[in-house]
């Protein structure tokens, strides 16, 4: 079946330098300079818009040498530009260069750029199960009508199935627009890919036609999902890449896989002020998971891979409070690769995670779980998936503190901006209602964190400093904390110290009070 793929982003805007401060790259490259995406292969589909041809990458504009590109399209194969395939597409330019290129883009050593003709790249490699060579395809495209609007729902639903059967087929991760206005548009609706937004602007939001949460995160790019979706895509090169070196220790292909690199992503977001979740809708409808932050990211698969401590079962149904075991996970930052088996069709299973919480200060969690969706017969799985479920427990008295308990989407995510100091018990739940599969494998993200600022005078400064992880925070000040208080940012220069992991701010000491806090974001 042949799909119409047309793209309705036909501005060719460049993004702002800020932007890769704002998604954590810059930062990142600052801390670790090699974190390049070096050694991922990538692909970029890219759809003419209407224009015969314009699909493809002009070297030159991307600052990129030409033997960095393949192109590829109906009339063949290409490794030279210009070339008889196509004209250069201005509109690729512009996503190349958030996504590779050497001033914005946060994958800038990927080792291999496929360009496709967008349409030829759904129809004869997604829809047929031919393989490609990239691990990572940023598609700044949308499926949509010849009149711009949404395909029959059939004909969507094929769509993201095709996606999906290809994802688990070959491990390929498709990072997608959902759109700029409307519904959210396929594929950016696949189950096994991420559907990515923009903030700041408006593009389209969710939820999907079977009621799930999208997009998956935002991030920003000039108003428009084609130019916020690169900077996913080099973020998830990244990513890969440190996990493949074992930045989050020695299970590199628990590490690497899609369901981690995902999980990784959308935990480490940063919540806008006016984001928002329910127990049933895991994701903000506007924002996902909120705004990437690649280095909260890869902080947290630093963090390393950490089992659950204890599993246990009961009736289907039943309350499932904290278990008995006394250990907990010895980190407050990780994630885990793990998976729950349901013994027959009456009992829960659930993975306890303890953690205790030290001090009295309160703690901010996050904590994000994904796993599959195989639609097709063929690769073991039916229309549905697996139902898992993400609870928190405190252990003192057993009480549900928040619970994240979708029933058709295959992410649960818990936001706690204030969590008291305790002890606590992270629960993921497998259910047999619906069930695909007794057993399910699935990727586990948490982060548990407090910040306290540090001064210390110098002479006539004042050294003000905070961690580097995790990212997304503002300096503010004010000259009194008695209410109404008035909060500016502080606009001094942040440097870092790289061998302490903080940030720093000299300020000159004045004869006037002057009160700082944090602001995320």
């Amino acid at each position: 079946m042949k799909l119409p793929v047309l793209i309705i982003f036909i501005s060719a805007a460049t993004a702002l330098a800020a932007d890769i401060d704002t998604v954590g790259g810059t930062l990142l490259h600052q801390v670790d300079p090699t974190l390049q995406g070096t050694g991922i292969p990538a692909a970029q589909p890219e759809a003419p818009n209407g224009t015969a041809g314009a699909f493809e990458v002009n070297p030159s504009a991307v600052g990129q040498p030409t033997n960095l590109f393949t192109w590829i399209a109906s009339g063949g194969t290409a490794s030279t530009y210009t070339n008889s395939l196509g004209i250069e597409s201005t509109h690729a330019d512009a996503v190349g260069m958030n996504f590779y290129g050497p001033i914005n883009g946060v994958a800038q050593q990927v080792s291999h750029v496929d360009n496709y003709d967008a349409d030829y790249f759904y129809n004869n490699f997604i829809a047929n199960g031919f393989p490609i060579s990239a691990r990572v395809v940023n598609q700044s495209f949308i499926f949509n009508a010849s009149n711009g609007g949404h395909l029959p729902t059939n004909e969507e639903q094929t769509i993201e199935s095709d996606y999906d059967d290809y994802a688990v087929r070959y491990g390929v991760l498709f990072i997608s627009g959902i759109g700029n206005g409307g519904g959210v548009y396929p594929s950016g609706t696949s189950y096994n890919g991420i559907g990515v937004g923009v903030y700041p602007g408006t593009s389209s939001y969710g939820p999907t036609t079977d009621g799930r949460s999208k997009p998956d995160l935002v991030s920003p790019g000039g108003g428009l999902t084609s130019f916020s979706t690169p900077f996913v895509s080099g973020s998830a090169a990244v990513l890969i890449q440190a996990a493949l070196r074992g930045d989050g220790g020695t299970n590199t292909t628990a590490a690497n896989d899609n369901r981690t690199i995902k999980t990784l992503l959308l935990n480490g977001a940063v919540k806008p002020v006016d984001w928002t979740n329910g127990t049933a809708t895991p994701l903000d409808a506007r924002y996902g998971a909120g705004v990437l932050n690649v280095f909260n990211s890869w902080h947290q698969l630093k963090g390393g891979q950490h089992p659950s401590i204890e599993s246990t079962s009961v009736s289907s149904g039943s309350p499932h409070p904290p278990g008995a075991n006394a250990n907990n996970v010895p980190a407050l930052t990780g994630w885990d690769f793990n998976s729950l088996t349901n013994a027959d069709g009456s009992h829960d299973r659930i993975n306890h995670y303890y953690f205790n919480l030290p001090g009295s200060n309160s703690f901010t969690l996050t904590a994000t779980l994904t796993w599959l969706r195989p639609h097709s017969p063929l690769l073991g799985g039916m229309a549905g998936i697996n139902d898992l479920n993400l609870f928190l427990y405190n252990t003192a008295n057993s009480n549900l503190v928040l619970c994240s308990t979708s029933a058709v989407d295959n992410v649960e995510h818990i936001f706690l901006p204030s969590l008291p100091p305790g002890r606590y018990d992270l629960q993921v739940q497998k259910n047999p209602n619906g069930e695909v599969s007794s057993a399910e494998t699935y990727a586990l993200a948490f982060e548990f964190f407090n910040i306290t600022l540090n001064i210390v005078q110098t002479n006539a400064n004042a050294t003000i400093s905070w961690p580097l992880a995790p990212a997304g925070f503002q300096l503010e000040s004010a000259t009194n904390i008695t209410p109404p208080v008035t909060w500016s940012p502080v606009t001094a220069p942040v440097s870092i110290d790289t061998n302490a992991s903080q940030n720093l701010i000299v300020l000159p000491i004045t004869s006037g009070n002057q009160f700082f806090r944090l602001q995320r974001p």
